[in-house]
């Protein structure tokens, strides 16, 4: 498993079921600090994923967090909601689709 968020990401649309996500719209932007890091989007559509460095004016939602802490999510070593109730994790905007998208990739 790559050990950095910046080589994670660009393989969501690889990682990405549609069979799991159907016709859900979703833009999240992921806002990762410290090595690694940066401002990612996660563009879901019409059963496809995109992702891409970008930072959006007005995400649906958005998730800050430290990169570090997005490599432990992925790789099943951070519980993502004791993450988020300990502030490791701060979501604003739609966290249903954030919910939701927990189930829309296969990373593990």
């Amino acid at each position: 498993m790559p050990a950095q968020a910046r080589d994670i990401i660009p393989k969501m649309p690889a990682a990405f079921r549609a069979d799991k996500a159907g016709s859900a719209k979703a833009l999240i932007q992921l806002v990762l600090n410290g090595d690694g890091g940066g401002n990612w989007v996660i563009d879901v559509s019409d059963g496809q994923c995109a992702v891409r460095e970008e930072t959006l004016p007005n995400p649906g939602v958005q998730v800050t967090m430290d990169a570090t802490h997005f490599v432990s999510l992925i790789q099943g070593q951070l519980n993502p909601v004791q993450a988020f109730m300990s502030g490791k994790i701060k979501v604003s905007g739609n966290v249903g689709h954030l919910m939701q998208m927990m189930n829309w990739f296969d990373l593990s």
